[in-house]
C-alpha cells in the first residue's frame, strides 16, 4: 500500500496546499508530523506554479515564502520552526538544535550551509530538504525520540548519506540501527531515470562497497544498451539503509514517480530543469 497518502481534506484552493503525510507513520507514531509537499495549492507562477517551495530557482520570493507559510499553518505548525539547508549533493548531516531552529526558512543565506541531511531530538522543529526528483529519506528512532532527514540524488546516494544519518544519529544519540524507522518518499522511479556510463560506475562502486549480491544489483540498474542503463534509486537506497542495520519490516517506500506525476509533482528532469521545488518534512510535535 502507497505510504504516502494525500490529505483528504486538502484540496487545491487558494489558501490550502496539498500534501502527503506519511500514513502509517501518522497512525503509529502520532508524536511526529513527516510526509511531501505537492506543487499543488500555493500562489507561484508559471513554471512555478502553484506550490513551490524553493528560494533558489529564480521564482518570486516573497511567493516562496508565502507558500512555505501555508504549508507551515496547513500543519498547524508554527512557520518559525521550519529549517531549511542549502543542499550541495553530498552526505554532510548537520545536528539541529534550537540555537538552528527556523534556519532558512526565508532566505538562503541564513540556511544551514552546505548540508544535505538533519537530525534533531529537539521537539517543535521541523527539519525541510527540497526535493524535485531526488530522494527523500526519513528516520525516525522512537525509542530516543530522534528524527532525521535526508536528500539523496544520484550523487548522495552512492555516497551513502542514509549510512551518514544512521551512523550519526547512534553516536550523538544512541540510536539503535534496529530501532529505528526509514521511509523513501516520492522521486523519479526507474520508469524514468536514464543515467549514462558514468553513473553506472558509481553505482556499481556503491555496490562493491555495500557488498550487495549480483542478484540484486540487476533489480536495481538495468542496461539499455548504447551506454544507458535505468537505475532504481529508491531500491538502491532501500538496500543501502538495510545495509546499514535497518530492519525491512521498519522500511516504507512510495511508488509514485516525480517524473510520471508532474500534475502533481515537480519534476527536474521531466521539465527540463525549469520548475519548482518540494519539500520533505519531519519534526517533534
Amino acid at each position: 500500500m502507497e505510504p504516502f497518502v494525500v490529505q483528504p481534506t486538502l484540496q487545491p484552493t487558494e489558501d490550502l496546499p496539498v500534501l502527503l503525510p506519511i500514513a502509517p507513520w501518522m497512525l503509529s507514531f502520532p508524536e511526529i508530523t513527516a510526509g511531501f509537499s505537492s506543487r499543488l495549492g500555493g500562489v507561484s507562477q508559471a513554471p512555478f506554479s502553484t506550490l513551490n517551495l524553493g528560494l533558489h530557482v529564480n521564482d518570486n520570493d516573497l511567493d516562496v515564502i508565502h507558500n512555505r507559510e501555508r504549508v507551515a499553518a496547513a500543519l498547524g505548525q508554527s512557520f518559525t520552526s521550519f529549517t531549511y539547508a542549502e543542499q550541495v549533493h553530498g552526505k554532510d548531516i548537520a545536528i539541529v538544535t534550537l540555537d538552528e531552529q527556523g534556519m532558512g526558512r526565508e532566505s538562503r543565506a541564513t540556511a544551514l550551509q552546505a548540508k544535505d541531511g538533519f537530525i534533531t531530538k529537539e521537539k517543535g522543529i521541523v527539519l525541510c530538504a527540497q526535493f524535485a526528483d531526488c530522494v527523500p529519506l526519513y528516520f525516525y528512532d522512537p525509542v530516543q525520540r530522534v528524527v532525521g532527514l535526508a536528500h539523496a540524488g544520484w550523487k548522495g546516494t552512492v555516497l551513502n548519506i542514509s549510512m551518514a544519518t544512521i551512523s550519526l544519529m547512534t553516536h550523538t544519540f544512541g540510536s539503535q540501527p534496529s530501532d529505528i524507522y526509514a521511509a523513501i518518499g516520492p522521486s523519479i522511479g526507474a520508469c524514468c531515470y536514464e543515467v549514462d556510463a558514468t553513473v553506472a560506475t558509481r553505482v556499481w562502486l556503491a555496490f562493491e562497497e555495500a557488498q550487495i549480491p549480483q542478484e540484486e544489483q540487476e533489480a536495481i540498474i538495468t542496461d539499455k544498451g548504447n551506454g544507458k542503463y535505468m537505475l532504481n534509486l529508491q531500491q538502491l537506497n532501500r538496500k543501502l539503509i538495510e545495509q546499514a542495520g535497518i530492519l525491512s519490516s521498519h522500511i516504507e517506500v512510495t511508488q509514485l514517480c516525480t517524473s510520471c506525476r508532474t500534475d502533481l509533482f515537480f519534476s527536474h528532469r521531466k521539465e527540463g530543469g525549469s520548475t519548482g521545488r518540494m519539500i520533505a518534512w519531519i519534526g517533534l510535535r
